[in-house]
């Protein structure tokens, strides 16, 4: 099989290599005659804008899990798929599950000045409520490590399906949900139907001293309310990973507001040794004629 490679110029170096070992039959290629391509390898930064061309292509395999800026590409009508990688998944969890902790310790409170503080005990994980927002397969993922510790564990999906150790719901009883989260963790997609999502009415909904940590889409949470919600302590603190504008600009008042982190969109990164053999494995299936994992609803946006 013959694919086109469309990524940013730094990645061919370090997936070529990994593509080809997981892909030995394939033939990868950063150019060439759109109409001898097979299937295409797909990341944002690339140089393709018009998939017409790409008229025996029978996947687009994206090497991110978000889709959001190819999937509404009207010229393209080749099947897409998302990528699930279990390196992504474990990043993700172990991204979420760290900031958790340092909430749910309060390890912010201990400050190097020479002053002992000998504050309140916090309570133990059973007894701190964790809301998931999504509980796709980062989400799952997050809240086996979570529940591994012993948080409980409220998840939030379109769907209501049930995960195994979490108590699910779907979106109309998102409000509850926030009433209870005393760390609240957003891992939904960005589509229409999540873009501000958390807007001032929701957030004044969590807790007082809740913990929000966002590593899923900067989309998903209003801005304004946000910085408003904090300097009303709901939530206390904001852990967040993405952002409407990335790089986050200079002047963006979460640099400088006291209750935000800002962390650079490095939650979870897709990893070429665990990654490619899941590209490979839906190539071949596309090329066989089997059922292709992961494929995108368009209608859904994900």
């Amino acid at each position: 099989m013959k694919v086109r490679f469309s990524a940013r110029d730094t990645a061919w170096s370090e997936w070529a290599p990994a593509l080809r070992a997981a892909l030995p039959e394939m033939e990868l290629a950063r150019e060439g005659d759109p109409a001898s391509f097979d299937a295409i390898i797909y990341a944002p930064g690339g140089d393709i804008d018009d998939f017409t061309p790409y008229r025996h292509v029978k996947l687009v395999q994206s090497l991110w899990a978000g889709v959001e800026r190819i999937v509404t590409n009207p010229t393209l009508t080749q099947p897409l798929a998302r990528m699930v990688d279990p390196g992504l998944a474990r990043g993700m969890a172990e991204y979420c599950t760290g900031w958790a902790l340092r909430a749910h310790l309060g390890m912010d409170g201990y400050a190097q000045d020479g002053l002992w503080r000998n504050g309140a005990v916090p309570p133990l994980a059973p007894e701190r409520p964790v809301t998931i927002l999504g509980m796709g397969e980062l989400g799952r993922a997050t809240a086996a490590m979570l529940g591994g510790i012993g948080f409980p564990l409220t998840g939030i999906s379109a769907s209501g399906s049930p995960v195994p150790g979490v108590t699910v719901h779907s979106i109309a009883a998102l409000d509850a949900a926030l009433a209870e989260a005393q760390i609240l963790i957003c891992l939904l997609p960005d589509t229409p139907a999540t873009r501000d999502l958390l807007d001032a009415r929701r957030l004044s909904l969590l807790p007082k001293g809740a913990w929000l940590i966002n590593p899923g889409r900067g989309t998903l949470i209003d801005d304004a309310a946000m910085l408003d919600g904090l300097d009303q302590g709901r939530p206390a603190h904001a852990v967040l990973d993405v952002f409407r504008t990335e790089p986050l600009p200079e002047d963006h008042p979460f640099w400088s507001h006291p209750a935000v982190t800002v962390t650079p969109h490095i939650a979870a990164e897709t990893r070429p040794a665990t990654a490619a053999p899941v590209a490979a494995d839906n190539l071949r299936r596309a090329m066989s004629g089997r059922p292709v994992l992961n494929l995108v609803d368009r209608a859904k946006g994900y």
